[in-house]
């Protein structure tokens, strides 16, 4: 099987796309209020805002240098810098 294949990325898209929704709609209903789906809805904003930070603003504005594989190593990387800098 051909992870890199186009068709399995965007069948992997879906499926997170899926889970989000579904995830939304099973604590929407557990607590049906519009406060609840504005929560909802800014989480979902900030962790996506969050993660595009993680993953494209600090290797192309930040650092072009470091590349890194997932959010461990973006902590660590994080955390290393902190600590180099003391």
């Amino acid at each position: 099987m051909d992870l890199k294949h186009p068709g399995w990325m965007y069948l992997k898209a879906g499926l997170f796309l899926l889970i989000g929704l579904v995830s939304f709609l099973i604590v929407w209903m557990r607590a049906p209020y519009l406060s609840t789906a504005i929560l909802l809805a800014l989480m979902c904003w900030a962790s996506a805002r969050a993660y595009y930070f993680a993953f494209y603003v600090v290797t192309h504005y930040i650092d072009d240098t470091y590349r890194f594989a997932g959010l461990f190593d973006f902590f660590h990387y994080v955390v290393v810098r902190r600590k180099s800098r003391r």
